[in-house]
């Protein structure tokens, strides 16, 4: 599967501390598993001169507190709040000085971020999207993305999960509705 560094960007989604690291409050071995293949991605990535863009899960501590029915710490209990050590890129995956880094509120790295707007002026049209949580954050920023007409290529060797069955499922979800679905061995930027 070739892209064209011009017009792809990696996107790696929450690769942070409190979800790929034993001490993070939602820490899930799978995710820790898959820091390697992320950053063999953004290695290659950077190399050929694809954009290499990063996002960053976190929630100010009132953020639900007026909630209708989004409530995150109600499913998930109170995470990656802003300022604390969980909401930082696990070391493994530090972001060059030029490199983009969304700072998001929700499931979706699209939603009231820049990402959109950033994408669209850096003329990027394909997304490699690697990172945690499948069912999660992966899923819901995949499909956003495909929904604004990006063409999102999911890394099922790098993408991270609580259990196997929820990558399973939002990899066949997201290969029949909205995407695409690859190894990173099949990868070239070419």
């Amino acid at each position: 599967m070739e892209f064209d560094p011009a017009r792809t960007a990696l996107v790696v989604v929450d690769m942070q501390n409190g979800f790929c690291h034993p001490d993070g409050s939602l820490y899930a071995p799978n995710s820790e598993a898959v820091i390697g293949p992320c950053a063999d991605l953004v290695e290659r990535a950077r190399q050929a001169g694809a954009s290499v863009v990063f996002t960053r899960d976190v929630h100010p501590p009132e953020q639900f507190e007026d909630a209708h029915y989004y409530d995150e710490f109600d499913r998930w209990g109170e995470h990656v709040l802003e300022g604390s050590w969980e909401t930082e890129l696990v070391e493994e995956l530090t972001p060059a000085g030029d490199e983009l880094v969304v700072v998001k509120h929700t499931y979706d790295a699209f939603h009231e971020t820049q990402l959109d707007g950033w994408l669209d002026a850096h003329g990027i049209d394909d997304l490699v999207i690697c990172g945690t949580l499948a069912n999660v954050c992966v899923l819901h920023t995949a499909g956003s993305a495909g929904l604004r007409d990006f063409r999102p290529v999911l890394v099922e060797d790098a993408i991270g999960c609580i259990q196997e069955d929820h990558r399973e499922y939002a990899l066949e979800h997201a290969d029949w509705l909205f995407g695409e679905v690859t190894d990173r061995e099949t990868i070239a930027f070419t």
